[in-house]
């Protein structure tokens, strides 16, 4: 049998979601009531297969580091392991300069597991995947590179890696995070092929291809902008069309969901894409189970029944240990151990865990990080202006609240 060895790229430094990522690195952002953002990469490992895993940490990683050991130790089944490795300076004094080195600083590790193919994705998407079938791909087409790809509007090419494919989607053009003139999809004139930053390399290439590109100075070592330009014109690298993956119990509704959850309005809006009566992202799939570690919480609780008060939540989801006091919650996400009391009102909201919203708060439209009490009668989202003075608010207009934060009525 062939071996896949997993490597994933989970030393994200997350900027654009601060305050979120003050003290933790981006893959250990809380997600959807009871996940952290690396929960579905490492779900969508497990459940396809992979078993053998290091995830690559770097800035802020003792929130993950920690996650990673309460939530997926793996003991009892030969060869099989989810190792983080910290970045450890083995070629020099300096951190990680690039995807392509934060490989090639451990590319030792490859080295000791024999593995035939190495599968390498980013630790900070929301989606689900059968890897497997990428794999498949990539075997099928004697590939020595597979890309994972996803078609997106024109406008978000910056973002992305740009591709051109032939017919047998074989990579024949790639352009790094165009500025202007992306490529777009042939008779298509609004969208391109965006790279998805997953990868699986035939484990001969991608070492070789990592000392040659180690030893260049002028090499920024990314992936994107380094290794896969240099690579398609000469062997044969090949893209994976992402929309055409079926995960089991997987609905035609869900198909090709991805999100990069890079800035704050994403993060909140893919929180809310879970929310809603027919979710475009499900949770719920039995079949492709998302894995996580999950704290000894009683069940959430709904107290007060009267015309005055009523604890109640609506298209929402709450987590374990939560109670809602005769407070109201609507088009929320709310993580573990939360207490929203009498007459407040929650809605259209990202709450983490052991936040306290006091009676009478109204938050509307804010994302709320862990250990936040909400005193009674303050009001957030509603004036924008006020809150500008004293919290971030984004472009869109979702107020953030930093962990630990003691908020006041004014």
């Amino acid at each position: 049998m062939s071996k896949t060895l997993g490597m994933i790229l989970a030393g994200g430094e997350g900027t654009r979601l601060h305050p979120l990522t003050s003290a933790r690195t981006k893959p250990a952002v809380p997600f959807g009531g009871n996940y952290r953002i690396i929960d579905f990469v490492l779900s969508n490992f497990v459940n396809s297969g992979i078993l053998s895993t290091f995830v690559l940490t770097q800035f802020k990683s003792h929130s993950l580091m920690k996650h990673l050991r309460q939530g997926w130790r793996v003991s009892g089944v030969a060869n099989a392991f989810i190792d983080p490795v910290p970045a450890q300076m083995r070629l020099g004094k300096r951190w990680y300069e690039g995807t392509a080195d934060a490989i090639y600083q451990n590319v030792h590790l490859i080295e000791e597991e024999e593995s035939d193919t190495v599968t390498i994705f980013g630790g900070d998407h929301i989606y689900y995947m059968d890897i497997d079938q990428m794999i498949q791909f990539h075997k099928k087409k004697n590939a020595v590179l597979t890309v994972a790809a996803l078609k997106v509007p024109i406008h978000e090419a910056f973002h992305f890696g740009i591709i051109e494919v032939n017919e047998n989607w074989q990579m024949i053009g790639f352009q790094e995070k165009p500025k202007t003139d992306p490529k777009t999809i042939p008779g298509d004139p609004h969208h391109v092929l965006a790279s998805m930053g997953n990868y699986i390399f035939n484990t001969d290439v991608l070492c070789r291809e990592l000392e040659e590109d180690g030893k260049d100075e002028s090499s920024s070592h990314d992936f994107g902008k380094d290794i896969i330009p240099k690579l398609y014109p000469k062997e044969g690298v090949y893209v994976y069309d992402f929309t055409q993956n079926n995960v089991p119990g997987m609905e035609e509704k869900n198909r090709g969901y991805w999100r990069d959850v890079g800035t704050l309005d994403t993060y909140w809006e893919a929180n809310m894409d879970l929310v809603s009566i027919d979710p475009v992202f499900n949770l719920y799939n039995r079949k492709w189970p998302l894995i996580t570690h999950r704290p000894p919480y009683p069940p959430a609780k709904f107290v007060y029944s009267s015309e005055s008060r009523t604890g109640h939540g609506i298209n929402s989801i709450i987590g374990s240990g939560s109670v809602l006091s005769g407070g109201l919650v609507e088009e929320s996400v709310l993580g573990h151990s939360v207490r929203v009391n009498s007459f407040a009102h929650v809605s259209q909201s990202v709450i983490m865990d052991n936040v306290l919203i006091e009676r009478g708060a109204r938050v509307r439209k804010a994302i709320i990080d862990k250990d936040v009490i909400i005193g009674a009668g303050t009001i957030i989202g509603e004036d924008l202006e006020k809150d500008r003075k004293r919290f971030p608010v984004t472009e869109n207009g979702v107020v953030v609240i930093a962990k630990g934060s003691h908020v006041k009525k004014k």
